[in-house]
């Protein structure tokens, strides 16, 4: 399975959000210069986030985004749904006559698990321990 940009660019928004949980909307701008993303990019990612009740926004001059639940709340595997789709390794996996059917299934089920156990909050603590100051994520 390959996570494109969306998926890793939308992962950095949610764990960088979730650095700041508390402390107020912050700009997309704010955040796209702090990890040298594209600021367009990133407003084509986050309706989607918004819409599925990951993100929310605050409109005006102090306004910006922030997490609509604590970063304990939201697994990898939700942002990763949301701009990918489904999490499948190969197209068709509900077909059985697909002779290595269950290997797949296996692999597809050994993904959905780590991505569903992997919360925000975890992947904050894994990058503070190894003290990186970029949250873009290589899948």
């Amino acid at each position: 399975m390959k996570i494109s940009t969306r998926g890793r660019y939308g992962l950095t928004v949610v764990v960088v959000l979730g650095t700041k949980y508390g402390d107020g909307p912050i700009p997309l701008r704010q955040i796209a210069e702090e990890q040298s993303l594209s600021e367009a990019y990133l407003e084509q990612l986050i309706p989607q986030l918004r819409n599925n009740g990951i993100v929310k926004s605050v409109r005006g001059a102090y306004g910006g985004y922030m997490l609509a639940k604590p970063p304990t709340e939201i697994t990898s595997g939700d942002v990763i749904r949301v701009l990918e789709g489904p999490i499948q390794p190969i197209e068709g996996l509900g077909d059985t006559d697909i002779p290595q059917h269950e290997l797949w299934k296996r692999i597809a089920d050994a993904v959905r698990d780590v991505l569903d156990t992997t919360t925000i909050a975890d992947l904050i603590k894994s990058n503070d321990e190894s003290k990186n100051d970029s949250y873009m994520f290589y899948i």
